[in-house]
């Protein structure tokens, strides 16, 4: 499902009169022509229509991302898919005033790059990984990994965000990244280790054996590359529930 599908940022349009929309065959923005909806609300949909085309063009995600609901932010990913940055950081521990970030990975155009603390672990480089990205993917970042990363490093992350905690809840599916990953049939090159393992290799990795930090980085990049799995899963789902049973319509 693709923005150009949606009407449920304009005032006045719920789900409901979305609905109502796409049933009287009005399931992009360019076969609205003020059907289903009376007068008010249809010059208020073709006013956001004439924003939205251009702020679209201009891909600017930060529009959308304030524009929609909350709860209909997935609808961001189609559009924005191509420059969008899955990232995910390991900790010490839960606290993001006394713990420290100990290694983050991001996914980006097919690429995945790692910093780590006390090599190349620094808020410019964290502006630099971030610099790209029209929209940030995580799972349980809007209360984990942006605010510990915003504490540690002095950061602003204010990219639009789609976090796919909050989306998978819709779908039903709940528990952590990982029994989720399993739940839908995701497969891990390590699936043994947990975030409890994360904070005991880097405590082994401080204290010199050999291969802790190559696990951790390894682990850690393996979240932030399903990310893209799972965000490509869950759209796709709610597309499904959301659109295709009124559209009839491919993604």
């Amino acid at each position: 499902m693709r923005i150009e599908n949606s009407f449920i940022p304009v005032r006045g349009v719920g789900e409901k009169t979305e609905r109502t929309l796409w049933e009287s065959g009005v399931t992009h923005w360019d076969e609205f022509e003020g059907r289903a909806v009376g007068t008010k609300t249809a010059d208020r949909i073709e006013s956001f229509i004439d924003t939205a085309r251009d702020r679209l063009a201009a891909d600017d995600a930060r529009y959308f991302d304030e524009a929609f609901p909350s709860g209909e932010r997935w609808r961001l990913y189609e559009n924005f898919r191509e420059s969008a940055c899955f990232f995910d950081i390991e900790t010490t521990g839960l606290d993001e005033h006394r713990d420290t970030v100990t290694t983050v990975s991001a996914h980006q155009a097919g690429e995945t790059t790692t910093l780590v603390r006390g090599d190349d672990l620094s808020a410019a480089n964290l502006r630099a990984m971030f610099a790209d990205a029209d929209l940030l993917v995580t799972f349980n970042g809007a209360r984990f990994d942006v605010p510990f990363l915003e504490t540690s490093f002095d950061l602003s992350l204010d990219h639009p965000h789609l976090d796919l905690m909050y989306p998978c809840k819709q779908l039903g599916l709940s528990g952590g990244l990982k029994q989720i990953e399993q739940d839908i049939g995701i497969e891990r090159d390590r699936p043994d280790i947990s975030g409890r393992d994360a904070v005991r290799l880097w405590r082994e990795h401080e204290r010199g054996q050999d291969g802790s930090l190559e696990t951790l980085v390894s682990y850690n990049r393996e979240d932030a590359v399903n990310l893209k799995d799972l965000s490509e899963t869950v759209v796709d789902r709610l597309h499904a529930d959301v659109f295709e049973p009124v559209a009839g319509t491919e993604p």
